[in-house]
């Protein structure tokens, strides 16, 4: 099969929900994805800041393997010792005292939207309301939508649920006006990714976390994008001093096989038996990859090359930017969860050319790109990339991608 074969059928029989790049890949090692031609590139999206450990991991493939050979799925309504084990690394590796699983990160903040608000209406209370930021970006079920405000995502789907109050993000300030008699939490992105890569301040957190301590309000941290070593440490809280009430994950958890995770406090924890489920969430095979990908994390030391190949990869952006080189005009980021700011709105044309000439990044705004690489990513593979992201915004001749013997 050709990779015009798949664009073919891909036109012919899928619901055209996505704008797909011409490109189709048959296997990927590490960093590097290879396609149906045989052509390789340097993966610096990462499934959307999924493979942490990349393409192919061995500690990865062997988990699934021989999970697959004894027990893919029973559901809910049994034990699964996978999914304890699971639930005991995460509690045992966190500030958050029991979880929840699911198969996304919509579904893990779907959950905790509905654990906020029968929480805030405890002892007869009628508490239902929930803040988050503009810009933010929560997931596209009916209620992680209501909660992601941009209104792009939001207005072919309108009327939303309602509940939910909108806030600048990292402005403090704009808090206390935002909180009423019915606020029962607040739903915030440790770095908003969708909305450009902005990292929160440290004082917006704390001071979040203090004014949910003095309210009575849970701090729900949406660490879809940022958690699993992503931006340095383990989970993101870490960097900010500060521990959430509820935690949401996904990404990275599991490495590429799809699952969701809702991380609570004690004192959160108000779901009982009826109040939510999955069919599917934390079955065997997702739990047993999962808990491969956690404890390959800690045991190969990857926040910390996150934070160093990441400062690698930010001094090389900076460069670029200082030197006034094409259209580069900032850098933001934390770890190896990094934006390029550009000069007008060609973020979508230089993904291209990056793609052409073996680079895969994508635009998370028609002005920013998106660096989110696996976490096992080497020097050498960040200069290649920064050698070929030069040449692109330096408008140059670039190569096609290589093709590999592989």
């Amino acid at each position: 099969m050709t990779t015009d074969d798949v664009i073919s059928m891909t036109r012919d029989y899928l619901l055209q929900t996505y704008k797909r790049a011409p490109v189709a890949f048959s296997h990927g090692q590490g960093v590097w994805l290879y396609d149906l031609e045989g052509r390789r590139y340097l993966d610096f999206i990462g499934g959307i800041a999924v493979s942490v450990l990349g393409h192919a991991h061995p500690k990865l493939v062997a988990a699934i393997q021989a999970q697959a050979s004894r027990l893919l799925h029973v559901s809910n309504l049994f034990h699964i010792a996978e999914q304890a084990a699971l639930a005991k690394w995460l509690v045992e590796h966190s500030v958050l005292d029991r979880a929840f699983f699911c198969n996304s990160g919509a579904e893990a903040n779907e959950a905790a939207i509905k654990l906020a608000r029968k929480w805030g209406r405890r002892d007869g209370r009628d508490r239902y309301e929930i803040i988050v930021a503009q810009h933010s970006f929560h997931g596209r079920t009916m209620g992680t939508l209501a909660a992601t405000m941009q209104p792009k995502y939001q207005q072919p789907f309108a009327p939303l649920p309602p509940g939910f109050v909108a806030v600048p993000f990292d402005d403090l300030d704009a808090v206390p006006s935002a909180t009423t008699a019915r606020t029962c939490a607040v739903l915030i992105e440790p770095t908003q990714g969708e909305g450009g890569i902005h990292p929160a301040s440290t004082a917006y957190l704390q001071g979040l976390r203090e004014w949910c301590d003095a309210n009575g309000l849970l701090l729900m941290l949406d660490e879809v994008q940022t958690g699993m070593g992503r931006t340095g440490s383990l989970f993101a809280y870490e960097q900010y001093g500060i521990e959430p009430d509820v935690l949401t994950l996904a990404k990275g958890l599991g490495g590429g096989v799809p699952i969701g995770a809702m991380l609570v406090k004690e004192k959160a924890a108000a779901l009982v038996p009826g109040d939510h489920g999955s069919t599917f969430g934390g079955n065997p095979l997702a739990c047993a990859a999962a808990l491969a990908v956690c404890q390959t994390v800690v045991e190969e030391s990857l926040p910390a090359r996150a934070t160093a190949m990441g400062q690698r990869l930010i001094d090389g952006l900076q460069r670029l930017v200082d030197t006034r080189h094409g259209p580069a005009k900032g850098v933001r980021g934390r770890g190896l969860l990094l934006g390029l700011e550009l000069e007008g709105e060609v973020a979508g044309s230089i993904v291209d050319r990056c793609r052409e000439a073996g680079l895969l990044v994508n635009a998370v705004r028609p002005t920013t790109l998106r660096f989110a690489p696996p976490l096992i990513v080497q020097p050498d593979e960040i200069d290649q990339a920064l050698a070929i992201l030069d040449k692109v915004l330096a408008g140059g001749g670039v190569a096609e991608p290589a093709k590999s013997a592989h």
